[in-house]
C-alpha cells in the first residue's frame, strides 16, 4: 500500500506541474493548431501517468481525471469548453482542469419548495447507496439479484459523490457549478438520456470535440444536414466507446473485450434511429405518453447494461477489488494515526525524564525503548 501512495503521489505531482505549464506558456501562443501543438505532449503525458498505478481504487479515478483533463485542454486550444476564458489564477485554473467540474452558465434561482424537494431527493439517494454498499460488501442476496442492482447501484454512487464534491468546490471556489446529472431515470428518449441528463459535463465534452467538429465536416462534404447530424451522433458514441474501453484497460490491466464500444455503438445507432423516426410525419401525429417512454427508455439502458456493459467489470470483479483495497487503504492510515501516537508518547515520556532527575532514574531501568510503547497500545 505504501508503495501505491507514493506511485499516487508522484502522479499528482507530475499532473500539478503539468497543469501549470499549461496555464502560464499556452495562454500565450494564438488559439488554433499550435497552441494545441504546445499542448499536445501533457495530453500524451495524462494519457500514460495511470499506468503507474496499480490498484483499481486508485487507477480507476485517475484514468478518468486524466482523460477528462485531455479533454479540457484539446478545447482549450480553440478557447473553448471549461477553462474558456482563462480563469484568473493557477489554482483555479488547475481544480476546473483536474476536476469534473464547469462553471454553470446563467443560473436559473429555484424555489425554496424546489430546493427541499432536491434535498430530500439526494438524502434518499445517500440512503440507497448505503443499503447497496452493506449489500455488495457483504454479499447478503444471490448472484443474480446482486447484478440486477448493479445499474442503480452505480448511478447513486456516481450522483452521490459527484454532488458531495460539487457541493464541496462550491464553497472553496465561491462559484455555482453544473450538476453531473439531472434525474437520468425521467428521460424519455435516449436523446434525452444521453443528451441533457446523464453525465452532463462529459456529454458536453464530447460535444465540442467530436460532435460539433465531425458535422461541420459531413456538412461540407454533403448536401443533407440530416445526413450530417446522424453521422456526427454516431461517431460521438463510437468514440465515446472507445475511450470506455481505454478506462477498462487502466483500471485491470487486460486487453479490451469490445464489448463496451459495442454497447455504445448499440446506443448510437439506436439514438439515431430514434432522431430519424421523430422527424417523419407518422411519429409527429403519434404521441407517446411520458410514462411509457420512460419505461421504454430507462427499461433498455438498463438491459443492455445488463447484457454488454457490466460483464467485463464484473468478469475482473473490481468491485470486490476496490473494497479490499479500501480496506488495506484504511487500515494502512489506522497504523500510521498508531505509529505517530506512539511515537509522540515516547517522545513525551522522554522529555519528562530528561526534565525531571527523579523521573529520569525511574525510566532508566527500561533497556529498551520499545517498552515505553506498551502502555501507549494498552491506553489506545
Amino acid at each position: 500500500m505504501e508503495k501505491e501512495l507514493n506511485s499516487l503521489v508522484k502522479v499528482g505531482v507530475s499532473t500539478i506541474m503539468s497543469v501549470s505549464y499549461c496555464f502560464f506558456l499556452p495562454p500565450r501562443i494564438k488559439s488554433g493548431f499550435f497552441r494545441l501543438v504546445s499542448i499536445l505532449p501533457v495530453c500524451v503525458l495524462f494519457l500514460v501517468l495511470p499506468l503507474f498505478l496499480s490498484f483499481p481504487l486508485f487507477s480507476s479515478p485517475a484514468a478518468i481525471l486524466l482523460i477528462l483533463a485531455d479533454l479540457k485542454l484539446i478545447l482549450f486550444s480553440f478557447d473553448q469548453g471549461p477553462l474558456s476564458p482563462l480563469p484568473s489564477n493557477i489554482f483555479l485554473f488547475t481544480c476546473f482542469t483536474c476536476f469534473p467540474i464547469q462553471r454553470q452558465k446563467n443560473p436559473k434561482p429555484q424555489a425554496g419548495g424546489q430546493d427541499q424537494m432536491h434535498t430530500w431527493i439526494f438524502a434518499i439517494k445517500v440512503v440507497l447507496l448505503g443499503v447497496l454498499l452493506h449489500l455488495y460488501h457483504w454479499k447478503t442476496l444471490p448472484p443474480i439479484m446482486l447484478l440486477g442492482l448493479y445499474p442503480p447501484f452505480l448511478y447513486v454512487l456516481l450522483e452521490v459523490s459527484l454532488t458531495l464534491f460539487r457541493i464541496l468546490l462550491t464553497i472553496i471556489l465561491k462559484c455555482n457549478l453544473e450538476p453531473h446529472f439531472k434525474e437520468p431515470y425521467l428521460a424519455t428518449s435516449l436523446q434525452d438520456f444521453w443528451g441533457r441528463r446523464w453525465n452532463l459535463l462529459v456529454s458536453a465534452s464530447l460535444r465540442a470535440c467530436v460532435y460539433t467538429p465531425v458535422r461541420r465536416v459531413c456538412q461540407h462534404l454533403m448536401c443533407s444536414d440530416d445526413s450530417a447530424m446522424l453521422i456526427s451522433v454516431l461517431a460521438t458514441f463510437i468514440v465515446s466507446g472507445v475511450f470506455h474501453e481505454v478506462l477498462f484497460f487502466y483500471i485491470i490491466g487486460e486487453m479490451p473485450t469490445g464489448e463496451l464500444t459495442l454497447f455504445f455503438v448499440l446506443h448510437g445507432v439506436c439514438t439515431v434511429g430514434e432522431v430519424a423516426v421523430k422527424r417523419t410525419a407518422f411519429a409527429q401525429r403519434w404521441v407517446v405518453r411520458q410514462m411509457l417512454s420512460r419505461l421504454l427508455t430507462v427499461g433498455f439502458v438498463v438491459v443492455t447494461t445488463w447484457w454488454l456493459f457490466f460483464p467485463p467489470w464484473i468478469r475482473s470483479n473490481v468491485t470486490e477489488k476496490c473494497f479490499n483495497e479500501a480496506s488495506l487503504l484504511i487500515d494502512f492510515l489506522r497504523r500510521k494515526l498508531i505509529f505517530l501516537y506512539l511515537k509522540t508518547q515516547v517522545k513525551a515520556l522522554f522529555d519528562e525524564a530528561r526534565s525531571a532527575p527523579s523521573e529520569a532514574k525511574k525510566l532508566a531501568k527500561f533497556e529498551d525503548p520499545e517498552k515505553f510503547v506498551v502502555p501507549c497500545i494498552i491506553n489506545i
